[in-house]
């Protein structure tokens, strides 16, 4: 991954804070001042953390698990939902259905009843239903559809989970901490960044701030991505070549029996030749 630049960081506003009252003092090690009663982020902090983040996305992207992002603020739903798309990763960017890592199981068998409403739709089971069963269940499909719709693909539990705005997700946070699963995020100066195990301290409500962070991530998703294609073609050429390879010829391979026999056969001439050679050495 190439080196960020502080400058396009700085021009997308990532480095304004909360108004200093408002602040973590946990983020003290990320704030570099004060100005005008609001705290300025330090930026070469920030860079170093999206590199180390970047990093670890890639390398659990390359092992073919999924990453799950988090944001239901209205800045960043749109930004979030693109980014997730865009790399064919799961989203959530409407209301947090509650136990959709702790309780799983149930969350897969609302997103099985959104795909047996459409099977009914095709093998022409709707068509025979009442006008008013026929609402409910539009109704009943737009609704898992809006919440769950972005999830269809995740048939288990996901890699990481990538936040925008703790203080807001801090269900799908305690989720996750539940879980053990690794949480990247972009943490403001009002909220504590020991809640997760990547923070990226930034600007969470600008959304160009966001935009930006979202770049970087997706670009170092992608790399990972690639990684395991290139992976798998390489696995699928070996697997090619072996194939190709030219059988033994059985005609040439003794048996186990065959060489029993041949050994026995060789032992028999040898103890001849040794009676022979005795009896011209008596005479």
């Amino acid at each position: 991954m190439t080196k960020i630049e502080i400058k396009p960081l700085l021009e997308a506003g990532v480095h304004f804070g909360h108004l200093t009252r408002k602040w973590n003092p946990n983020m003290a090690p990320f704030i570099h001042m004060e100005k005008n009663g609001i705290h300025i982020i330090n930026l070469y902090k920030t860079a170093s953390k999206i590199e180390e983040a970047a990093s670890a996305l890639s390398k659990i992207a390359s092992s073919g698990r999924k990453i799950l992002f988090v944001a239901t603020k209205k800045q960043a739903k749109d930004l979030v939902s693109k980014a997730a798309e865009e790399v064919n990763m799961p989203y959530i960017t409407e209301r947090w259905p509650g136990g959709m890592l702790t309780n799983f199981v149930t969350i897969r068998k609302a997103v099985k009843k959104m795909s047996a409403i459409d099977r009914t739709k095709q093998d022409g089971t709707f068509d025979a239903l009442s006008k008013r069963e026929k609402l409910q269940i539009d109704r009943l499909r737009a609704k898992l559809e809006k919440n769950l719709g972005s999830i269809t693909d995740m048939t288990r539990l996901p890699g990481a989970l990538f936040v925008v705005d703790i203080r807001r997700e801090h269900i799908a946070i305690r989720e996750a901490q539940k879980l053990n699963i690794p949480i990247f995020a972009m943490v403001d100066t009002n909220c504590d960044p020991r809640e997760v195990d990547f923070a990226i301290p930034s600007n969470d409500d600008a959304s160009k701030s966001i935009n930006i962070i979202l770049n970087f991530i997706t670009d170092a998703i992608k790399e990972g991505l690639s990684e395991r294609q290139k992976e798998k073609e390489v696995a699928e050429v070996i697997k090619q070549k072996e194939e190709n390879q030219e059988p033994k010829d059985d005609s040439k391979v003794e048996t186990k029996e065959e060489i029993k026999e041949n050994s026995s056969t060789d032992e028999v001439e040898v103890k001849k030749k040794r009676k022979r050679v005795s009896k011209k050495s008596e005479e």
